[in-house]
């Protein structure tokens, strides 16, 4: 029986690095036998998450947008995939935006599997780690949740940089091996 994926796509660009490595790995792992769906997060109204608690005893935040269905797919999910750029050093808004918003359920986001996609304009593989500490950091809020693996797809700069690279075929090769 295949596995529940979830791709989180945080490119702002449709078809943009990321967004297009999110689409390979998914290729990838359907051909595995597994269901795997795409949100484009930046077609979603999602809001910043308030910090108002209200989400506390209830489990539903106050704001009615996008992130209710959102998140009731991330929490039926086996597997998530969170893919951003980075912008300025850090993952980016709107990526940033849903993650802030598991608030109001985030206690029942547990025992998951991650996987992580991040493009650059970055030359240098090494410095692409502390990107990767943020979705590291998301993840290790979540009781049994496991990294099973991550894209660092440094020297992306320009929208269609990632066709043809040698991290095209990552994202497939990862995907198909879940």
């Amino acid at each position: 029986m295949g596995k529940k994926i979830l791709v989180l796509s945080g490119s702002p660009r449709k078809g943009g690095n990321s967004d297009y490595l999110c689409d390979r790995f998914i290729a990838g792992a359907q051909e595995a036998g597994h269901e795997a769906a795409k949100i484009f997060i930046s077609g979603k109204k999602v809001g910043y998450c308030r910090a108002c608690y209200a989400c506390k005893n209830t489990g539903k935040c106050v704001q009615k947008d996008d992130m209710e269905e959102i998140l009731a797919k991330m929490l039926a999910a086996d597997v998530l995939v969170l893919a951003s750029p980075v912008y300025f050093y850090s993952i980016d808004a709107q990526i940033k935006t849903v993650l802030d918003r598991t608030l109001a359920r985030w206690t029942e986001l547990r025992d998951k599997e991650f996987y992580y996609i991040l493009t650059a304009g970055e030359d240098e593989e090494a410095i692409m780690q502390r990107f990767l500490e943020c979705f590291r950091g998301f993840a290790d809020c979540f009781r049994g949740s496991t990294e099973k693996g991550a894209i660092l797809a440094h020297g992306l700069y320009e929208k269609n940089d990632a066709k043809g690279s040698p991290f095209e075929a990552q994202a497939y090769e990862m995907g198909k091996g879940i």
